[in-house]
């Protein structure tokens, strides 16, 4: 009964190794998909930016990996609020970096719908609007181009949010657009704006979407593999040292 015991358990555990690493490889080709999506799209031509027509009552099911860093266009007004996302930004595109925040606007599009507009990077001692003189977006209609990022809620280690200064530590659209008091309905994506939208002062500045990414799905799937095969080779070892001894 122990050895039939021993050796389901043995089979049982072959088969979640081998299934882990199969996992692996798919989320290796996952990854690959991503990566080369993230060096292609930015570059290519805007286009209109998605709204409720292709999210509509089910903004938790829009494809975000089919619009993940796609360059889009979209037209209407920025709303007079602001809120703060906390970074320590390194290897800036522009010649500011460090610590600081990502200025997070909502941005009412002329067909009624808001989406949560990344406006760029502000050095800490900066977020005070004084500091940062001729940093306001542009009043009344605009038309503005940017990348489409995904939501970012908060995991068990993130800091809470400082809420009465709006200083934010993960991108929670939710989160963020109701401390905004941002009108609905609100996109279930981010819009970070490309270099181009960054204002003559110099500040908010734009353009420093993060696109770097690890890819050690590979070696995790080899490793989980070569667990399965470390795991055969013992229990055969043991199996024929059984049947030596009689």
């Amino acid at each position: 009964m122990r050895r039939l015991l021993l050796a389901v358990a043995i089979a049982g555990a072959f088969v979640i190794l081998i299934g882990l690493g199969t996992w692996q490889l798919q989320r290796l080709e996952w990854k690959e998909a991503l990566i080369a999506a993230a060096a292609e799209r930015p570059a290519a031509p805007a286009v209109p930016a998605p709204g409720p027509d292709e999210w509509g009552s089910r903004p938790a099911a829009f494809p975000i990996d089919d619009w993940r860093y796609r360059r889009v266009a979209l037209t209407g007004s920025f709303a007079p609020v602001e809120a703060f996302f906390w970074i320590a930004l390194g290897e800036p595109n522009g010649p500011l970096g460090g610590p600081g925040y990502m200025v997070l606007v909502p941005f009412v599009t002329e067909d009624g719908w808001t989406v949560l507009v990344n406006r760029g990077f502000i050095p800490e001692d900066r977020r005070d609007p004084a500091t940062r003189p001729d940093a306001a977006p542009p009043r009344g209609t605009v038309t503005v181009e940017g990348l489409i990022r995904r939501d970012d809620p908060p995991s068990f280690i993130t800091p809470a949010p400082d809420t009465a200064a709006r200083i934010f530590y993960a991108r929670d659209i939710g989160a963020i657009a109701e401390a905004l008091g941002a009108p609905g309905p609100i996109a279930p994506y981010q819009i970070d704006l490309v270099a181009e939208e960054t204002p003559a002062g110099g500040l908010p500045q734009a353009g420093e979407s993060r696109i770097t990414f690890t890819n050690n799905h590979l070696g995790y799937a080899l490793t989980w593999y070569g667990l399965a095969a470390a795991l055969l080779g013992v229990s055969g070892v043991a199996l024929w040292r059984r049947r030596a001894r009689g």
